[in-house]
């Protein structure tokens, strides 16, 4: 999958969906001189079902000058659901606070209603464009082939499920000077008073691949900058067993995904692996990745549910 169930055994973080970071994505708004950064969450996310972890900090990081450390960090902090109705508050931090798991920083907004129905709630906030809710999620895969050894049986997964989106639509300005950004998300939650990182990613389809089910709250608990020296061998090993690598061309095919940080160099079109739209075939090219070309796709497109504007994301099923 993209990084839905990304805990062990194919399990949602600390069991809990609400905690599960499923996608993110990184693309130039339709307006020029904006960017829009996706974090969906809760996969197979139920109508009328729990959204968003009320003692959870889920996160968009982005590092700036290319140290592979957040410089900016957009904190998005939930309420507890009442009546059916839950809040976002929405921070900014920069500096050693971006670099803080923790909700710090300029608050832009809050008290920004959780949509749970059709029709998404929209949020302008100053420069900023907000959203969250129940919308439709746009991965798309042949699981059940992928699953029985590439036998596709064309259907697609994600058709028919939903997930919680954040959406966040800002000016480029707000990101530094350099076109060339870092992303990644993360979502931390509390557990006996302390913040523990439970969830993290930013490239699709690699913890599901490559950590075997004993790494996976390792992985989702570390930092991006330790990637390479952390899972840069074994890594290469799995490379090598599915697509009969040879060691420099496999860590050549890493380094494109380690550290696990989604770049996206601005002055040029967002298409996965520069940033990525909703749209993009991240399947197929992961397919690609591991088989080194022996099985180039999984034969599903993408939704046609999208919206042409904010939030992007289509209306739930």
């Amino acid at each position: 999958m993209s990084h839905h169930l990304s805990g062990p055994n194919l399990r949602s973080p600390e069991g809990d969906a609400r905690l599960d970071l499923t996608d993110l994505f990184a693309f130039a708004a339709p307006e020029p001189g904006r960017t829009v950064l996706i974090m969906n969450v809760n996969p197979i996310a139920p109508t009328g079902g729990e959204a968003f972890h009320p003692d959870a900090v889920y996160r968009i990081n982005v590092d700036t000058d290319g140290d592979d450390r957040a410089d900016i960090a957009f904190s998005f902090t939930f309420s507890e659901p009442a009546g059916g109705a839950q809040t976002m508050t929405v921070r900014r931090a920069t500096g050693d606070g971006a670099r803080d798991h923790e909700a710090t920083g300029e608050q832009l907004a809050a008290g920004v209603p959780v949509s749970f129905g059709k029709e998404p709630t929209v949020v302008e906030a100053g420069p900023y464009r907000i959203s969250a809710g129940l919308r439709s999620d746009p991965f798309f895969a042949d699981l059940d082939g992928i699953a029985a050894k590439f036998q596709w049986t064309g259907v697609d997964w994600g058709a028919d499920k939903n997930v919680f989106g954040i959406v966040l639509e800002l000016p480029d300005t707000e990101l530094g000077p350099d076109p060339r950004i870092g992303v990644w998300a993360r979502v931390s939650v509390r557990k006996d008073g302390r913040l523990v990182s439970v969830d993290r990613g930013a490239h699709p389809s690699l913890t599901a691949y490559f950590n075997p089910e004993d790494a996976k709250d390792a992985y989702n608990a570390a930092e991006p900058a330790d990637d390479w020296e952390a899972y840069g061998k074994a890594w290469t090993g799995v490379l090598q067993h599915f697509g009969d690598y040879t060691t420099d061309a496999a860590e050549a095919q890493l380094r494109v995904v380690l550290p696990d940080i989604l770049r996206y160099d601005r002055d040029r079109p967002a298409g996965y692996p520069n940033g990525r739209t909703l749209t993009d075939d991240v399947t197929s090219v992961r397919l690609t990745m591991l088989t080194d070309g022996k099985v180039p796709t999984d034969r599903i497109g993408p939704h046609t549910d999208l919206l042409p504007a904010f939030p992007y994301l289509g209306h739930p099923h």
